[in-house]
């Protein structure tokens, strides 16, 4: 059974792609994050610049254009379907890191209210900046780490009350 996906480009553009069709896809990897693509005879430069792999959100730069991505697979779409959202009945107390890497930027202070998506803090792993944010509003009770610091995953980085 192949896998389908559904990838939205800057909340504007829908697309239906297959596996199939993104195994075919002629793409040679450069870098840790760049891509040289051959698409229809054209030539591509891609970079991923941010991504967020638990939202499925990924912003990627194509000859110096930059472009928001999500991606829906067909258990995204099933559960939207039902009417349940990830996660809308939990309620997130901790942000933990989901990777190992190195704490390049804290950008709140304990006592700060924060409102759901504000940038927490930037994670460097595997040579990509990865930016964490608030899963809901609410005020930082205490942050565990400080810039510079290399976390291990699922270690506490932050608290709220």
């Amino acid at each position: 059974m192949s896998q389908s996906f559904k990838v939205n480009v800057n909340s504007s553009f829908d697309f239906d792609i297959s596996e199939t069709e993104s195994s075919q896809l002629n793409s040679i990897k450069t870098s840790a994050n760049e891509h040289h693509v051959l698409h229809e005879n054209s030539s591509y430069k891609t970079e991923i610049t941010r991504s967020d792999f638990n939202k499925k959100e990924f912003q990627v730069k194509v000859n110096n254009n930059t472009y928001n991505i999500n991606i829906i697979n067909e258990l995204d779409s099933l559960i939207k379907e039902m009417g349940f959202e990830i996660g809308s009945s939990k309620i997130v107390n901790d942000i933990k890191a989901p990777m190992p890497g190195l704490i390049l930027e804290i950008n709140v202070k304990n006592g700060q209210e924060v409102s759901e998506n504000d940038t927490l803090l930037i994670l460097e792993a595997m040579k990509m900046e990865n930016v964490l944010t608030s899963p809901r509003d609410g005020v930082i009770k205490s942050i565990s780490v400080e810039i510079g610091d290399a976390v291990e995953k699922n270690q506490l980085l932050i608290e709220f009350e």
